[in-house]
């Protein structure tokens, strides 16, 4: 077994090249973010904001937690081609949900088409690119269980410059305003499943085959998993529909600069998350008393840098949103604190969210995620109308508080750990 300083260098190795990959692929929209809020102005830019969000909310029927599956499944140590089957299930199984989901649509189109401010046909691009989306994280997932990061962070690195290439080349050369926005990132992630499905196939990790008990345990995992899916879109997502909703799309434009500024917490989250994952799930099976309380430590000094760094955000706000969008985002600034604030409540929750997916006993998740999800819509309802876009973001931050402490409630449960008991741990 490798000592705790290489395993400590093993991870924070790992994170690294996540965490660049991840700033890679995120920076396209803070480098685009000066160019586009210009050529765009407020409420294309909203109608940009409104699609992507469209693409959260059709994911939670096209996806339906198949990458998820499919990276639980690779702990249970089955044979390769045994494994290559099954990850072939979970590729049939989102084109099969992709389509349904593109049948339900279709007759709806003209109403929903009026309601978001988007296109007939950019609908239906929405569903290709939360199709082909899904597939992307199934092959991401793959290479990250088997700690392959370089791997992981060359699609992230190629999508993210793809996607700046092709929305410069389509919003500024061809003068196709928000459609080519929405067109470029339809065509990069159409080129990047495709290209991650063949390298699983050369590789030996995916075998498309009808196999009845795979397609049931993918669904068993991911059927119970909808209502926290669809928690996850009402809280990341549902603020655009309600801000285009209740105050129009140039409310949505300036309300989205926020959310992309604030999205560089969740992002560097997430990359240490992706490191952190195997490296946790590899000392939990070993179920050792003096691993658990050095992970806890650690996990009290992540919340506490996570807080720190929501501070900063908020006090550079002022100067950061001017500067990087233009006068006329201006009022973006004074949502930046209260969303970067909700963002570091994610990445605490992410730490504590990993002992329920480990233990499989999902369904307290979701009962908590889709509680959250109401719960923020609701408060967004209600204060938008009170505070404007001031309030929806107090009501995400509010909301990703009360959603982080009730996950770690339900994850004491389900898989205790020393939250309380350091000092005996460490005299132990």
């Amino acid at each position: 077994m490798a000592s705790p300083s290489a395993q400590r260098s093993g991870l924070i190795a790992g994170s690294t090249i996540y965490l660049a990959s991840n700033l890679v692929h995120a920076a396209v929209p803070f480098l685009l973010l000066p160019v586009l809020t210009r050529a765009l102005g407020p409420a294309q830019y909203g109608q940009v904001a409104v699609f992507q969000a469209l693409v959260g909310a059709l994911a939670v029927f096209t996806v339906l937690s198949v990458p998820g599956a499919a990276n639980r499944k690779y702990f249970d140590g089955v044979d390769s081609g045994e494994f290559a089957r099954f990850i072939g299930s979970c590729v049939l199984v989102l084109a099969a949900a992709s389509a349904l989901t593109l049948l339900v649509l279709l007759p709806v189109l003209a109403p929903l088409s009026a309601w978001t401010g988007l296109q007939s046909d950019w609908i239906v691009w929405a569903v290709v690119v939360a199709a082909a989306s899904g597939l992307v994280n199934l092959c991401l997932g793959q290479w990250q269980v088997r700690g392959q990061a370089a791997r992981y962070g060359a699609l992230q690195v190629t999508m993210g410059l793809g996607l700046a290439l092709f929305a410069l080349g389509l919003v500024l050369g061809l003068d196709l305003g928000a459609e080519g926005r929405i067109l470029a990132q339809l065509l990069v992630s159409l080129a990047a499943a495709a290209f991650g499905y063949a390298v699983l196939r050369r590789g030996g990790m995916a075998a498309l085959a009808w196999n009845p008990a795979h397609w049931r345990e993918v669904l068993t995992f991911g059927v119970p998993l909808l209502p926290h899916v669809a928690g996850v879109f009402l809280l990341s997502a549902a603020d655009r529909m309600i801000v285009q909703d209740a105050l129009g799309l140039g409310a949505a434009g300036i309300y989205m600069v926020a959310v992309q500024l604030a999205m560089a917490l969740a992002l560097a989250s997430d990359a240490f998350n992706k490191a952190y994952v195997p490296w946790l799930y590899e000392r939990l099976q070993r179920d050792s008393a003096e691993e658990k309380s050095r992970i806890v430590r650690g996990t009290y000094g992540y919340f506490a840098f996570a807080l720190a760094v929501a501070a900063l955000v908020a006090a550079l706000a002022p100067w950061l949103v001017p500067w990087l969008a233009g006068d006329g985002y201006g009022e973006a600034a004074r949502l930046l604190g209260w969303l970067a604030l909700g963002q570091a409540f994610q990445g605490m929750y992410l730490m504590v969210t990993n002992y329920i997916f480990f233990s499989r006993r999902t369904a307290a998740l979701s009962v908590v995620t889709i509680g959250s999800g109401l719960v923020y819509v609701t408060l967004a309802l209600v204060l938008v109308r009170l505070a404007g876009l001031e309030g929806v973001a107090i009501a995400f931050a509010v909301t990703m508080g009360l959603r982080f402490l009730l996950t770690w409630a339900v994850a004491q449960r389900v898989h205790p750990m020393p939250w309380f008991a350091l000092r005996t741990a460490a005299s132990a």
